[in-house]
This record gives structure tokens, C-alpha cells and sequence, in this order.
């Protein structure tokens, strides 16, 4: 089987992740079937047109390792891939509509049309074009006059849509508007454009989101009007938030390159978004795929006809799977810029820090949901830290004298010790505790927040270990001294 595909963004912002995902299942389809993924720039809404946009679309699938085989930057033997640079096509197919009896001219003035459209609401009738100019002869409106061109829906009978997922889809004609092709502006709208784009370009599957359903039996109009085949289509159902509404910025992140900056992995979030929406079988329960897995085992017609439902959390627990697998040293190289955008770490990375980066990575990275939590789990590392209130140095089931005294034996300890390493300290550390007549997790809870300030925090010898004996030593002394006025404060209560 011959399989082109294609993603046909339009350059208005950034990628969505539901869109996304679709593209992930078009990819996975052509990649399977070693057919052709195609990159085409649908940018013919010039008023919404950002620059910037395809930039990023491009960085988007590249980082999540889409890669296509033709598009506007390397070409194929179907180019040009971006719409404005071949708007003549579109005005040749638009007249050839009107020639066949398809399309007509349309000279109505936005203000009329706003005036039908509220007469219709008035009468709670669906908004559509009420046919003004569907009639009028041939030569009734000139060509060199502004105007539209619209395609001339049959007013009877139906449209059928054949979708590989959904079986028929039957559509009264009567309910389908007489939409415009071409704009007063010469430039086509997305419906012809698209339609005349996928039959140039020999498309043969289209994947998309089931919202574009609606719109569907006015493309297969078109396909009939020009005389051509209409490809194969397959509509999936929408991503949704939790709340059950499409998923949007409220939500959460909602472009890739948002994604990208919280720390989420590519191969973590192409298998996720694989999984949403898509089963490998009935009663499968893997979930964690190699892409070469995933391009085994994808089938379309596994794809659910309900909508999807885009769980965070689910994506916080498959990305720290992966962050776990991964290797020390390449957690450390993908962890570095997140150290650096914090402004923890200069760049390039002196070689000196590169001691204290390589002793974190193993204390965060069981611990890490997303490579963006390494910037807060371990900011007391880098940073400088407000000295802990009192109340928050008092151990569990200790007063604050037991508590005094533990600060007073810790900084002695430490100060002493010859090798000042997570492996030296911490059986020592343990001993010291039996013999100041505590619990290990005592002991250790008070040296962690008079070091770091926080009551959960990466394993603490190695934190230790990686603040240095200066810095553990002055922040155990600053502590000690905050507690050691609130035991006088206390006692002159008394």
C-alpha cells in the first residue's frame, strides 16, 4: 500500500499537543508502511501569520524526532510546500469550478452578510449563506470587480463521507453552506487550498481531529467538482483536559516547546502521546515503549473513539521513568541547562562545578518528575540560604536544648573529620546519633533543614558532600546560634 501523510500546520503560533499527537499517528503510520511523511506550510491567513512560527513548528517535530521526507526546506518533487507561493494554482482551480458549473462569483458586502446572519439567528435557523448570488448569470459579476467565489453546494440530496474509523457519514446537502474558495484578496481559503494541495502532493491518508468532521463533506464536494479521488480519512477523537473540556492553557502546557522548557523528555512524551487515545491491544498493559516498538505494533484501528484524556500526572510518572533509565552522564548533560537557565551555574560549565554536578545526579534522579525539578530540589546547593526559624530545628520528640546540643555535636563532628564525603560521614553520623542517645532520622532531619531549609530534600550526606565542609560547617554554626537565642529566650521566660 502507497501511504503519503502529511502535517499542514498553519504558522499562527505555536504547535498545539493535541494537534501533536495526531501528527505523532500520522507519523507512526507513514514510518510503518514506508510511505512519505510530508511538511507543508498552510500559511494563506496572512492576518494571523507569525514569522516566527514555522521556526518553531520545525524545532518542535525535530526535537520529538519527527523527521519528514519533503517539505519547504528540503524540497520534493510535489513543491512548492508553502500555500503562498502557490496561490496561482488555487485561482486556476477556483475558475475551473466556475467553468464546470461548481462556483460562482459573489459580490455581497460584509455588512449584508452580517445582516442575513441576524436575521437568521433571529429565526434560529443555522448561520449560512442565503444564496444571493448563486444564481445570478455568468457575466453578472465582473471578474475585475472585488469579490469572492464560492462553491455551489448541490441543494439536494446528500454527501457521504467514508472514514476508516467511523464507517459512513451521511450529510443533507441543503445544511452544507456555499463556502467561499477564493478570497476578494485573491488568495484561496483553507478549504480549496487544502483539497488542492493533498491531490497535487498525492496524499493518500488524511489523520485528524474528529472536529474536523463537519467540515469534511464540503472536501469531498470539491474532490467531485474537480474530478478527483478523495483520499482515505481517519478522524480521531479530541484530546480533553480533565475537566473534560478541550485541553487549553488552562490546563497546563499545551505547546511543545512548553513542554521542552518544563523538562520533559522527547521519548517520554512521544510515547505518551502515542498511548493517548491509542491501545496496543485489548487487556495490554505495557505502557512504557521503545519507538521502535511503537513503530511495530501501531494500528489506527486501535485508535478509541472516545476522547482522550491528557493526565499530567500520567506524563510526570512515564518522564521520570525515563529520566530514571537514563545513563549518569547523559542525565548530567541534559540536566546542565536547567542549572544554567536558573542561573545556578555559569556557561560555559567551570571545571571545578563539574565535581559537585556529578555527585547530585545520582541523589536527584529518583527523584526527579521532570528535568526542570532538579532547579529547586537542589537550589541550596548554589545558592545561598535564609537561616531556618527555631521552631523548624527542634527534632522529633526532642526539646530544643536535645535539639542545641545535637547542632553543637554535628558542627564539632564535621569540623574534624578528614574526608568530608557521603561515604566517611554517614556510618559516623550514625554512631554519633546512638551516642547522643537518638534515632538515626532524628539527628539527620535537624542537620537537613539547618543545611537546606527545606524538610525534604535529596539524600543528605551526599548533599553534604556536595556543599563542601565550608559552607555545611557555616550554616550548621547560624543555626546553632538562632537555636542556642531561643533556648535563652526561653529559659529567661521561665
Amino acid at each position: 500500500m502507497t501511504v503519503r501523510v502529511r502535517f499542514a500546520p498553519s504558522p499562527t503560533g505555536q504547535p498545539h499537543i493535541g494537534n501533536i499527537r495526531t501528527v505523532v499517528f500520522n507519523w507512526l503510520f507513514a514510518r510503518q508502511h514506508h510511505g512519505k511523511f510530508i511538511l507543508r506550510i498552510e500559511d494563506t491567513d496572512r492576518r494571523r501569520y507569525a514569522p516566527d512560527a514555522v521556526k518553531v513548528i520545525k524545532d518542535s517535530l525535530r526535537w520529538l524526532g519527527l523527521d519528514w521526507d519533503e517539505g519547504p526546506d528540503i524540497g520534493g518533487p510535489y513543491g512548492p510546500y508553502v500555500q503562498s507561493q502557490r496561490v496561482e494554482l488555487y485561482r486556476e482551480k477556483a475558475e475551473e469550478l466556475i467553468e464546470k458549473g461548481w462556483a460562482y462569483r459573489c459580490n455581497c458586502t460584509p455588512e449584508r452578510l452580517e445582516r442575513v446572519r441576524e436575521e437568521q439567528r433571529a429565526r434560529v435557523e443555522t448561520p449560512m449563506y442565503d444564496g444571493h448570488c448563486r444564481n445570478l448569470p455568468p457575466d453578472a459579476i465582473s471578474p475585475d470587480e472585488p469579490h469572492v467565489i464560492r462553491l455551489k453546494v448541490p441543494r439536494e440530496g446528500t454527501t457521504t463521507v467514508h472514514d476508516s474509523l467511523r464507517g459512513d457519514i451521511i450529510f443533507e446537502n441543503r445544511l452544507i453552506d456555499d463556502q467561499v474558495l477564493l478570497k476578494s484578496d485573491g488568495f484561496p481559503t483553507y478549504h480549496l487550498a487544502v483539497v488542492v494541495d493533498d491531490h497535487t502532493m498525492g496524499i493518500t491518508h488524511i489523520m485528524r481531529g474528529d472536529d474536523w468532521i463537519s467540515s469534511t463533506p464540503k472536501r469531498v464536494l470539491l474532490y467531485q467538482a474537480l474530478g478527483w479521488k478523495p483520499p482515505i480519512y481517519a478522524h480521531v477523537p479530541l484530546v480533553l483536559g480533565t475537566d473534560g473540556k478541550k485541553l487549553s492553557k488552562r490546563h497546563g502546557a499545551v505547546s511543545i516547546a512548553d513542554f521542552r522548557k518544563q523538562g520533559y523528555l522527547p521519548d517520554a512524551l512521544f510515547n505518551f502521546l502515542t498511548l493517548l487515545g491509542w491501545s496496543p491491544g485489548e487487556g495490554e498493559e505495557q505502557e512504557i515503549f521503545s519507538r521502535e516498538e511503537l513503530l511495530e505494533r501501531f494500528d489506527i484501528t486501535h485508535v478509541n473513539l472516545a476522547s482522550a484524556v491528557f493526565s499530567y500526572d500520567k506524563l510526570d510518572w512515564m518522564n521520570g521513568v525515563y529520566i530514571r533509565a537514563m545513563s549518569r552522564e547523559e542525565l548530567l548533560q541534559q540536566l546542565i541547562p536547567f542549572w544554567q537557565q536558573a542561573g545556578m551555574i555559569p556557561t560555559p560549565v567551570p571545571t571545578e562545578v563539574l565535581p559537585t554536578l556529578e555527585t547530585l545526579v545520582p541523589l536527584v534522579q529518583e527523584r526527579l518528575k521532570t528535568l526542570r525539578d532538579v532547579v529547586l530540589l537542589t537550589d541550596f546547593i548554589f545558592n545561598d540560604i535564609e537561616t531556618p526559624p527555631a521552631a523548624s530545628l527542634i527534632g522529633k520528640k526532642m526539646t530544643a536544648e536535645e535539639s542545641l546540643a545535637a547542632l553543637r555535636a554535628v558542627h564539632a563532628f564535621l569540623g574534624r573529620l578528614v574526608d568530608f564525603d557521603a561515604e566517611t560521614m554517614e556510618p559516623q553520623m550514625r554512631q554519633l546519633a546512638t551516642e547522643l542517645g537518638l534515632k538515626a532520622g532524628q539527628l539527620f532531619n535537624i542537620v537537613r533543614v539547618a543545611t537546606s531549609n527545606k524538610k525534604v530534600a535529596p539524600p543528605l550526606f551526599g548533599c553534604l558532600e556536595a556543599l563542601g565542609r565550608k559552607t555545611t560547617l557555616q550554616r550548621l554554626a547560624r543555626a546553632r546560634e538562632v537555636l542556642s537565642d531561643w533556648v535563652e529566650e526561653e529559659r529567661d521566660a521561665r
